[in-house]
């Protein structure tokens, strides 16, 4: 575990409040966004971690339930999940590495790594994305669309969960955003979610830092499922 991530932990093991989110010392929040599902992410950097790494926490409206980092090519590289607390971090030398700039160059990208936790669970999940071609603008900031599929086993081949659908990436930020999209948590069954971002709120925005969801709140339970990368 992090030094900068304890004091998040300390903070979102504590009850719920409607506030502004405040990043460990050393962060710097630099995004929140607005999605639909009923989830409000707080996206920032710590100037201890290597360059490009990006944090992630995701709140609903009981309060935090994720935090995720990424590296600059957008590898899964470690997860929290609170209730209950999993830590859950990306094996050493994946077969085929997601990487961010090979989609970007190629307009498509395969992946393979290994995934264990503190459970003792160790996964492995294979997939892909690649872009349709197709741009969206969503509150005035410009998406590219892409189509993705991946599939999470254990170490015998059991599908635990896979999905399959579209999300959108910016370049700029470096960062892969939930869209309409189906998922199976392993029964076979395909079911429809979209976390689609609807606000992306900068530093002195209103908004900015927020800790409560705005949209479909009412519609869903808490945490949706996203892919590994997101």
């Amino acid at each position: 575990m992090t030094r900068a991530l304890l004091p998040l932990l300390v903070l979102i093991a504590s009850p719920a409040v409607a506030g502004s989110f405040t990043p460990p010392a050393g962060c710097e929040t630099f995004l929140t966004v607005q999605s639909k599902g009923c989830r409000v992410s707080n996206h920032y950097i710590c100037a201890a971690d290597p360059k490009g790494d990006q944090w992630r926490t995701d709140f609903d409206q009981e309060g935090p339930f994720f935090t995720s980092r990424i590296d600059y090519e957008t590898q899964w590289v470690e997860s929290f999940e609170l209730n209950p607390p999993v830590h859950q971090t990306l094996d050493p030398n994946p077969a085929d590495p997601a990487s961010f700039s090979n989609l970007l160059a190629k307009g498509q990208d395969s992946f393979i790594f290994g995934l264990s936790d503190d459970t003792g669970e160790r996964t492995r999940v294979r997939g892909g994305d690649t872009l349709t071609g197709r741009q969206v603008v969503i509150d005035g900031v410009t998406l590219q669309e892409t189509e993705f599929e991946f599939t999470e086993t254990d170490l015998s081949g059991n599908v635990l969960r896979r999905a399959r659908g579209n999300e959108y990436i910016s370049p700029e930020w470096r960062l892969f955003f939930s869209g309409p999209s189906q998922w199976d948590g392993g029964d076979g069954n395909f079911v429809p979610v979209d976390g689609s971002p609807m606000q992306f709120i900068r530093p002195g925005e209103p908004g900015f830092a927020a800790t409560q969801p705005l949209f479909d709140c009412d519609a869903v339970m808490s945490s949706l499922p996203f892919p590994p990368k997101s």
